[in-house]
Order: C-alpha cells, then sequence, then structure tokens
C-alpha cells in the first residue's frame, strides 16, 4: 500500500535551493547518491481544489506566521508577497534561492497531518 509521497521542486539552481533546505530551514535529508540530496519533511496533507485548470502548488505550514516570517527574514530570506489574511488562514510567499517560490501559511481551519 502507498505508504508516503515524495514532492520534486524544479529549480534553475538545484544546488542552492537544496542548501536552502539544509541549511536555513533545517532539514533533515539522505544522500541518494552524487549529491541528489532527499529531505524529509514535516508532517503532510493535501487537499483537493476546484479549478478550471490542473495544476499544483506547496505551501509550508506554521504554528505563528509573524514569528516564523521574523526568524527567516532574519536568516536572509527573501519573501515575494507581505503576509496577508486570506480568510481560511494567514500566507506569504518565500523565494527559493533558484527564482522558485513556496508559500508559507498559519492555518485557521483544522488540519490533517496530526491524524
Amino acid at each position: 500500500m502507498i505508504n508516503g509521497a515524495h514532492v520534486i521542486l524544479y529549480s534553475r539552481d538545484a544546488a542552492a535551493d537544496r542548501a536552502f533546505l539544509r541549511d536555513v530551514l533545517g532539514y533533515a535529508y539522505v544522500d541518494a547518491g552524487e549529491g541528489w540530496l532527499v529531505f524529509r519533511l514535516p508532517p503532510a496533507e493535501a487537499a483537493v481544489h476546484p479549478a478550471d485548470s490542473p495544476a499544483h502548488e506547496l505551501y509550508l505550514m506554521c504554528d505563528d506566521i509573524t514569528a516564523t516570517f521574523a526568524e527567516l527574514t532574519a536568516k536572509g530570506v527573501e519573501f515575494t508577497e507581505p503576509v496577508t489574511d486570506a480568510g481560511w488562514g494567514v500566507k506569504t510567499t518565500l523565494r527559493l534561492p533558484g527564482g522558485g517560490d513556496l508559500g508559507l501559511y498559519q492555518p485557521r481551519h483544522a488540519t490533517a497531518h496530526d491524524l
């Protein structure tokens, strides 16, 4: 049976984004060979939203977005949008060194990752 999920982030600078996940976010990892780091992610959940065309997004979740924003800013992380109230939570977007964006939010809804 399915026992996990594997997220792939495509990047213009994979080495820089791997270093970000390792050094800035502090994610534990294994080296799958030749520097291909595979990171242990925090508990996760998946949701399916209606849309006119299929797409995928990745959001990191936190308990206190104000504190997390300040901590990451102090580590030199660039945010591409301010912290805003989205109703279902408070969110922002951070820029990866390779140019990609990751959502970050503090949910106000019930979460499934502790089930």
